[in-house]
């Protein structure tokens, strides 16, 4: 476990907030702002390291050598700025995206943008496998996005379950959110009635799953950045490059469906030219909110880079 500071440690609860309100987004993965604000292999590191290896540590050496041995403080740390983002930025989040989605989607955007040279600048060595590692990632990115979503009212235990492990998979994954792959296999609907009837036994389900996700997908990507880094990033560059499709901030809505509060919201959408937009524009408003977001993760690179990543 690395030693920090009172202030390092605040620098990763900022952190955290950022990826909470990432992962507030439907589109947006959290383990995109992980990944450009210099914490993404730290995470995978930490989360894999929970373990029955950790229960040995445990009960052989006790409390204080099993919290080190998981990074206690930075998961703490980084869990406390996602919890407070979740709780106290989601309603604005979401009430932002459904005025003003156009302006939303556009700072994102350029965030994205900014972070696929940014996650590109890690790769040490280019070479032909690197590139078509790339293009696949991309293409298979870019697939996901234009899919069809499933309308399901299924919600056995099973199902449930598996979702959750997908979503969460996602979630980690820089690219596309956690929600959206929700979304594609027709889970998001059942979640939203589970949070709304409040039915924990399906929610519990959920969080299984997410956590069984977690801890075994967080071992791989931990492996692959340990003996095929390069390999690794050419993939994950060409996923968050593919994945802008869905973050492109004119869209035009294909379906509709009806939000646990009643309300009809977007569905499915593809992307469209801002000349051919149904709608205001805001082209201008839209170009200077992107710029910001790609400035954005130029700070995020030099804070990544300062001292306060040792």
């Amino acid at each position: 476990m690395q030693q920090r500071n009172f202030f390092q440690y605040l620098i990763i609860t900022l952190k955290g907030v950022a990826m909470g309100a990432a992962d507030v987004v439907p589109g947006v993965s959290g383990g995109t702002i992980a990944f450009i604000s210099g914490i993404y292999e730290e995470l995978l590191s930490s989360i894999s390291s929970v373990n029955f290896n950790t229960l040995k540590v445990l009960k052989n050496e006790g409390i204080k050598a099993a919290w080190e041995k998981i990074n206690g403080n930075f998961l703490v740390a980084l869990l406390l700025g996602i919890f407070i983002s979740v709780i106290s930025l989601s309603k604005i989040i979401s009430y932002l995206l459904e005025n003003q989605p156009i302006l939303v989607w556009s700072f994102f955007f350029g965030l994205v943008l900014a972070s696929i040279l940014y996650v590109a600048k890690q790769i040490t060595e280019w070479n032909f496998i690197t590139v078509i590692l790339l293009l696949i990632g991309a293409i298979g990115a870019f697939y996901i996005t234009t899919l069809q979503p499933l309308v399901s009212e299924h919600s056995s235990p099973l199902f449930i379950f598996l979702a959750g492990a997908l979503a969460i998979c996602a979630m980690i994954l820089p690219g596309i959110s956690g929600a959206f792959i929700l979304v594609l296999l027709g889970a998001y609907k059942p979640v939203l009635d589970a949070i709304h009837d409040k039915d924990f036994k399906l929610l519990a389900t959920l969080a299984a799953g997410a956590i069984v996700g977690l801890l075994s997908f967080s071992k791989i990507l931990n492996w692959l950045f340990k003996h095929y880094k390069n390999f690794t990033l050419s993939v994950l560059t060409g996923f968050i490059l593919g994945s802008l499709n869905k973050i492109w901030p004119w869209k035009e809505t294909l379906t509709w469906r009806t939000n646990s509060h009643g309300i009809k919201v977007p569905f499915n959408e593809q992307s469209v030219s801002p000349l051919n937009f149904n709608g205001e524009a805001h082209i201008f408003t839209a170009i200077l909110l992107a710029l910001f977001g790609f400035a954005l993760i130029l700070i995020l690179e030099k804070l990544a880079n300062s001292s306060f990543k040792k």
